[in-house]
């Protein structure tokens, strides 16, 4: 069985991203690191926050929490063999970072990250 790294990145649609932007840079004290029309992500303690169009492509309706994982292809088949089911098979979104979820027996959404 492979372990996490821990959550370290957490994913909320917004309706508006300049609006949602203001009020994170409130929340967290410190300025966006990426800020673009379709993603705006911040850099704080260790945490990646990032905010997304929720009318986007990612079709998000709520907050992912990404766990952190050093073998996501790993951690995938460990997890549906616990019953777990693949909503969104691993792919890379970039810079190596791959990015999978899945849902738990409850039909809570689960978020996977490996950065290679």
């Amino acid at each position: 069985m492979t372990t996490t790294q821990g959550i370290r990145t957490v994913l909320h649609p917004v309706s508006d991203l300049a609006t949602a932007k203001a009020v994170y840079t409130a929340l967290l004290g410190v300025e966006p690191q990426t800020d673009s029309p379709y993603y705006v992500g911040f850099e704080s303690e260790g945490q990646h926050i990032g905010l997304v169009p929720a009318d986007g492509k990612q079709q998000m309706t709520a907050p992912v929490a990404y766990w952190h994982v050093p073998d996501i292809e790993a951690k995938v088949a460990e997890m549906t063999a616990a019953g777990a089911s693949v909503r969104e098979a691993a792919k890379n979104v970039g810079g190596g970072r791959l990015v999978a979820t899945l849902t738990d027996t409850d039909g809570n959404l689960l978020g996977l990250i490996q950065d290679r």
